[in-house]
């Protein structure tokens, strides 16, 4: 991927937001990581059959079928098995997550990292608020005893919001791309264009996670939906205004949402590992060894096991925005 534009870098100072495809190949990223996930979910398969909380490991469906059935039959969410982050509550010695080497190579693939670097410049820091999201349509995915959809459409808020407050300055870039092509169907992320330009918003408890309230919600009349098609990726501002569509299609959404920032700036989750992914002025400093970065989050979890959970709220309950 060249060097971004300057009219599209001005295009995302002005609205806070910039979809750019063909960022990366998507034989060379997203296959290797399909591949992989496809051995998670075999082993996940295989522990509900063992448990009875399926009947059948329906071994001979392709992933996306698969990860459907499972879900349904099980009538549980099992995002975090999936995921290359751990959970901000009641981490355990064996809290599951996936940090394997396909992941890591998408995660400091060069093509991506060179559209980054246009962002923020040659020192890269890759930060640890990350996630890899499954999203089964919402016809059969899993819902709580009020008839919610589990794990389902994330609601309005700002990158900046959902993290602690000492992160506020960091000049922190969100960076969005599905693993397979995504559209309003479903459910790709839809942003307020120019909402960067405004303070962190009061963020509030709701179903799916942190909100913003709609009575401070501005412009959502001008939101707009970004589909991508896979090798693409969105761009987002810390502090832009965007949420996910549900998906009411009959397929899956499967996108990765990671995060970078000059090194040495605040993480916003400082329990949990970042590294330096780029860097022209010590390239000894780089993390290039995937097993190196599993070790890392196995460690974190291991020293945040059975203890306290740290505090990753900045909000009030009783705000009254809230109310």
């Amino acid at each position: 991927m060249p060097t971004l534009s300057s009219a599209q870098l001005e295009y995302f100072e002005t609205f806070g937001f910039l979809a750019v495809e063909d960022v990366f190949d998507p034989a060379e990223v997203i296959d290797p990581v399909m591949d992989e996930y496809a051995g998670v979910l075999d082993t996940l398969a295989n522990e509900l059959f063992e448990r009875g909380a399926i009947t059948d490991r329906h071994a001979d469906l392709p992933f996306a079928e698969r990860v459907c059935q499972v879900y349904a039959e099980s009538q549980k969410v099992h995002a975090q098995y999936f995921d290359f982050s751990l959970p901000q509550k009641g981490i355990t010695a064996d809290t599951p997550f996936w940090a394997g080497p396909a992941v890591f190579n998408a995660l400091t693939n060069p093509s991506l990292l060179d559209t980054v670097e246009s962002f923020i410049g040659a020192e890269i820091y890759s930060n640890p608020v990350q996630h890899v999201r499954v999203k089964v349509p919402e016809s059969i995915a899993p819902r709580d005893a009020e008839g919610n959809v589990i794990y389902g459409a994330t609601p309005w808020h700002q990158d900046s919001g959902v993290i602690n407050a000492s992160a506020d300055d960091t000049d922190m870039l969100t960076v969005w791309f599905p693993l397979m092509d995504t559209d309003a169907a479903n459910g790709c992320l839809q942003v307020i264009p120019g909402s960067h330009r405004g303070e962190v918003l009061t963020h509030c408890s709701s179903v799916q996670g942190l909100t913003i309230p709609s009575t401070i919600l501005p412009g959502e009349d001008s939101a707009r939906a970004v589909p991508l098609r896979a090798g693409g990726c969105l761009f987002l501002h810390r502090k832009t205004v965007h949420a996910a569509l549900p998906n009411l299609s009959d397929r899956i959404r499967w996108s990765f949402d990671l995060r970078y920032h000059p090194p040495g700036q605040p993480t916003g989750r400082d329990a949990f590992p970042g590294f330096i992914a780029r860097s022209r002025r010590d390239p000894d400093a780089v993390l290039s060894d995937a097993s190196a970065w599993r070790q890392m989050w196995l460690d974190a979890r291991a020293a945040l096991a059975d203890q306290p959970d740290p505090e990753y709220n900045r909000w009030s309950l009783n705000d009254e925005a809230c109310a």
